[in-house]
């Protein structure tokens, strides 16, 4: 699934990951939501989903939610990969231009780059990011947000230094099957 290389080197991939169905108790900070059954149920498809898509990551940053890293953590189970995990604090308070911010500090020897969020973050970053060739359907999708456990995969030819909005391609948007 790899495209041939730019002048700017290799193929990057983004995939943008929505934390799985998080619980809602009361009196418990945000930050603090573990994954509801459902959401673990989720999230234990999401490495072989992954895996079969050719999108197993080299770096993974995860928002430091209890919620993310349980979706992390139950993901990477069916994982072909060992990538490099960082837990961000910056990942959990990221609007969709910050995120892009952080996605550009990524070092330029990694070609996939996972990141496990929250919403509306996850699609707004999506779109921001989607240009011309998107898939639409996608594209349309991320417009309006997106269910718990999904992931978006954008493509470019240029290191993640150099993302910029409207500058990849959203090639795939893959929703939980329940």
């Amino acid at each position: 699934m790899t495209k041939p290389a730019g002048p700017a080197g290799e193929l990057r991939r983004l995939v943008l990951l929505r934390h799985a169905k998080a619980e809602h108790p009361e009196r418990v900070e945000d930050h603090e939501r573990a994954l509801a059954l459902p959401g673990r149920k989720q999230a234990s498809r999401l490495g072989a989903a992954m895996t079969a898509a050719g999108v197993a990551p080299d770096l993974v940053l995860c928002s430091s939610s209890l919620r993310t890293r349980q979706t992390w953590e139950l993901g990477s189970v069916g994982l072909d990969a060992q990538p490099r995990v960082e837990l961000r604090d910056e990942v959990y308070s990221a609007d969709g231009r910050s995120l892009l911010e952080l996605v550009r500090q990524v070092d330029d020897e990694v070609r996939t780059l996972l990141v496990v969020g929250h919403e509306p973050t996850m699609s707004f970053a999506a779109e921001l990011l989607a240009g011309p060739g998107s898939d639409e359907a996608a594209y349309l999708r991320v417009q309006v947000g997106v269910p718990t456990a999904s992931w978006s995969v954008l493509e470019a030819d240029a290191p993640f230094s150099q993302w910029q909005a409207s500058a990849a391609t959203l090639v795939a948007l893959h929703t939980p099957s329940s």
